[in-house]
């Protein structure tokens, strides 16, 4: 007779309940503005009180989550925007413009990241079989996605973990590795899937990355790059732009530029400098190419961003 009373909650209630305790955690553990470090080493936790300006970033492979507000990333023009109801996917190093839409004092914007350990989902992928639908055409290195019920069971799980570091060595690779799965299983299972196998395509672009990320200052050949991933030339820059939406020697100018901004910002050295160590010969070029990505010259941009923090 009892169990003929027992009643179970929707699972939208379901969700808004784990939503609550979600922005409790991150509230809790990242209690002011910025990027907060966790005892756990693939988890970062980000809060920001106010919508921001849109801030160049190179993102690096992982998943976000968002818990509260709202925020978008445009990669060469494409806008992908994440919220409590969906969470972005980053297979490959890219370098993005980000920007926080929604975001107050009381309702701050709450995001969980989480960096993607391709050797621990290749594992799981092989015992499991998870992923293993076909991955159809080549997509963007960033996708939006729903959230589902289980994915935001097994984040919570994590961060619940932070309550009781000392569990955490035994169990967050099990809730890390639920995370995974429950991607695996779900409508972004053939990305994640594609991240982790050695052979695919987004993998081999992966190692071009790579190869322009170690040498971003330098002048590198095309050929060489090509190597790096085990590609001919024309098929790399066919799969290269279909995952990151520019061609390799356009990435690696954005990744040039990016680095100089970060020696203005960080170490205040002057546009000329920060060109020439990141591999610009001509002032004049560096400022050109510089203002046709940011928006501004190097010295007009660098000045507005200090002072609006």
């Amino acid at each position: 007779m009892t169990d003929n009373h027992v009643q179970f909650l929707p699972d939208s209630i379901g969700i808004d309940l784990r939503q609550a305790e979600l922005i409790e955690l991150v509230s809790r553990f990242a209690p002011g503005d910025g990027l907060h470090q966790t005892a756990i080493a693939p988890l970062q936790l980000i809060r920001a009180s106010a919508p921001a300006q849109r801030l160049p970033s190179v993102y690096e492979p992982g998943l976000c989550v968002v818990v509260q507000g709202r925020k978008q990333a445009t990669l060469a023009g494409e806008v992908f925007t994440y919220d409590p109801l969906h969470f972005l996917l980053i297979s490959v190093t890219l370098p993005t413009i980000g920007q926080i839409l929604e975001a107050t004092p009381d309702k701050p914007y709450l995001c969980v990241r989480l960096q993607i350990d391709a050797r621990e989902v290749g594992a799981l992928v092989l015992e499991s079989g998870a992923g293993d639908a076909q991955a159809g055409p080549q997509e963007r290195g960033l996708r939006v996605s729903r959230v589902s019920a289980p994915l935001l069971d097994a984040v919570l799980r994590l961060l619940r973990l932070l309550c009781t570091p000392q569990d955490a060595p035994v169990l967050a690779p099990l809730a890390l590795r639920e995370i995974y799965y429950r991607v695996l299983t779900g409508e972004m299972g053939a990305r994640l899937r594609q991240l982790a196998l050695a052979d695919s395509h987004t993998h081999r672009i992966a190692r071009a990355i790579e190869l322009l990320q170690r040498r971003y200052a330098e002048a590198v050949r095309i050929e060489e790059v090509a190597e790096a991933a085990h590609m001919s030339p024309s098929s790399l820059h066919h799969h290269f732009k279909q995952v990151t939406a520019m061609s390799p020697l356009q990435f690696q100018k954005q990744l040039r530029l990016h680095r100089a901004r970060q020696l203005m910002l960080t170490e205040g050295v002057d546009a000329a400098v920060a060109g020439h160590r990141v591999g610009y010969e001509s002032p004049s070029q560096f400022s050109r190419e510089y203002r046709r990505l940011f928006g501004a010259p190097p010295r007009a941009e660098t000045e507005h961003l200090r002072h609006a923090r």
